[in-house]
């Protein structure tokens, strides 16, 4: 489905709905839940529609982060609805995107997160449940601060266990819990 500027506030409830209901509600991500709720995570719905407008607006986005503090704009998702409908397309992105932070000297100051509709783990079949945890209404680069990662990261008590729970908790929901967190799949 081709999103157009007039669809921006619907895929927008959409992503935050996703980040809502998935990613805090699962408790997928504990470190989501005090950025969401100060208000400090910034969504941003584009429709470009090839690879170097993406990458040109994800580094307006690290510029945007560099003029902000973590207290006023913690970080930043993107979603692209008019590309990548293949997830191997997207995946061979991500390796343009991680060029990109190094090409604009923020390998050590960012990092992205990536998520899809179609997200499949290497090792994995394409409807196993772990899957899930980075499936997403569109294609998203979630732009976050490294500091801030590793400072989450170190006061966690159990950082390392995040990614197991994180597939029990998904493999745990029913047919029915999966059709609503995952309308889109």
């Amino acid at each position: 489905m081709a999103v157009s500027t007039q669809d921006i506030p619907q895929a927008t409830e959409l992503v935050q709905q996703w980040l809502e209901q998935v990613v805090i509600g699962l408790n997928l991500c504990p470190f989501a839940h005090k950025p969401y709720r100060e208000g400090l995570i910034r969504i941003r719905v584009s429709t470009v529609a090839t690879e170097e407008a993406a990458l040109a607006l994800m580094v307006e986005e690290l510029e945007g982060l560099d003029a902000s503090q973590p207290e006023t704009l913690e970080t930043t998702i993107l979603a692209f609805p008019n590309l990548w409908p293949d997830f191997l397309d997207y995946n061979d992105f991500l390796d343009l995107a991680d060029a990109c932070l190094v090409s604009v000297d923020r390998v050590d100051q960012y990092q992205v997160a990536s998520f899809h509709p179609h997200y499949q783990f290497g090792g994995t079949q394409s409807d196993d449940a772990e899957n899930l945890t980075n499936r997403a209404p569109f294609p998203l680069l979630h732009l976050l601060r490294e500091a801030s990662v590793a400072d989450a990261i170190e006061r966690h008590p159990d950082a390392e266990g995040i990614p197991e729970r994180n597939i029990r908790r998904v493999g745990e929901l029913n047919e029915e819990e999966r059709r609503a967190l995952f309308p889109w799949l």
